[in-house]
């Protein structure tokens, strides 16, 4: 029996697709809902692989945030400023959001800022005390780190 030319037969060639993308990695649905519509499948049935995707456990918003958020704050030293920002970039609701910041060990945390304080530290060449911290703290809050902590943990270094 040939699959093609079907316009029932194409939904469920985009959605094996669909499974093959979410399968790789973890997605949002948003980045999904994109990936179906790149795929070609018409407008008025995304929801509905959408739904199909999240019923099989291919999707699940709250594993993608949790991941996400771990993955990216071990592996690119990210703070949580910026893991907050493109996960609401990927239209991720506040409730995931929180739950993905749990994955985050406050100790953990403080000892990466100061990783990353100590790493910068050493390239700056112009140790002007004031100068110097700025530049060390605008590196930190650009990386997503939140100012407070970063100026209590430059004090204590």
């Amino acid at each position: 029996m040939k699959l093609s030319g079907n316009k029932d037969n194409s939904f469920y060639h985009i959605l094996e697709k669909a499974r093959k993308y979410c399968a790789y990695q973890e997605r949002s649905h948003f980045e999904t809902h994109k990936k179906l519509i790149t795929l070609g499948l018409p407008l008025n049935e995304v929801g509905k692989a959408l739904a199909q995707l999240i019923t099989e456990n291919f999707l699940n918003e709250e594993r993608f945030a949790r991941t996400f958020a771990r993955g990216h704050f071990k592996i690119k030293k990210w703070g949580k400023k910026k893991i907050i920002f493109e996960l609401k970039k990927r239209k991720i609701n506040d409730y995931c959001i929180k739950k993905a910041l749990e994955e985050i060990d406050s100790k953990e945390y403080i000892l990466t800022l100061e990783q990353i304080i100590s790493k910068k530290q050493k390239e700056i060449k112009n140790t002007e005390d004031f100068s110097y911290k700025a530049k060390i703290a605008s590196y930190c809050i650009t990386r997503g780190y939140e100012y407070h902590e970063v100026w209590d943990s430059l004090q204590n270094i």
